[in-house]
């Protein structure tokens, strides 16, 4: 894939993608940015969205959120999928960055991916959200960059490193966020695939 050409058609999805806000964005804190993004996997970011709002209300920080019992958050979180599993994560992570760091959710990958509930995208797309080269890979970001021929590979981490070797480092912080705001406004699979057939084109 020539670089031109792809540049070319990441500018057509950022225009064709909305401007809806995502589950990572404009938090008051990192840690309540980390903590939106980890309630984000497999639920809606508008879901995600209001249900921080109502547990940042009351819990707003990692002291806090640390000390908090299960039930009580398990009873806020609800309407998240896997909201049991998120629940005992999203505390814990707290109790290590209260206890551990200070409060302050650390800028590193290898210690984010220490944190419980947080995997490879999810340090990657709290990095990128704080201005740093990184790439989240999600379904999204996985679909689109196969479906326009910019990766070979369908695993995550070899998609992120196929992206990086693409893009200059300077984009790599944009390409979840445009990525996914494309994939979320064109919910049907037929309309996105005929824009992104449209988008393939583009030379």
């Amino acid at each position: 894939m020539d670089i031109q050409r792809a540049l070319k058609q990441l500018t057509e999805i950022k225009k064709l993608g909305g401007d809806m806000r995502l589950a990572a964005e404009e938090w008051k804190s990192p840690w309540q940015t980390l903590i939106a993004i980890i309630l984000s996997a497999r639920t809606r970011d508008e879901v995600t969205i209001e249900v921080c709002k109502k547990l940042f209300a009351q819990y707003p920080d990692a002291k806090s959120l640390a000390s908090a019992s299960v039930s009580q958050i398990e009873s806020m979180i609800k309407s998240v999928n896997f909201y049991r599993n998120k629940t005992k994560s999203i505390i814990n992570c707290s109790r290590i960055i209260f206890q551990d760091y200070g409060g302050s959710v650390p800028h590193d990958f290898e210690k984010l991916i220490d944190l419980p509930g947080v995997g490879r995208k999810t340090a990657n797309v709290f990095l990128a959200e704080f201005d740093h080269d990184a790439i989240g890979v999600d379904t999204h970001v996985s679909y689109i960059s196969q479906k326009l021929g910019w990766v070979k590979s369908s695993h995550p981490h070899k998609i992120e490193q196929e992206l990086k070797q693409l893009f200059p480092s300077s984009y790599w912080g944009k390409l979840n966020l445009y990525l996914v705001r494309f994939g979320k406004e064109y919910t049907s699979r037929k309309k996105k695939d005929e824009l992104l057939e449209k988008i393939k084109a583009v030379r």
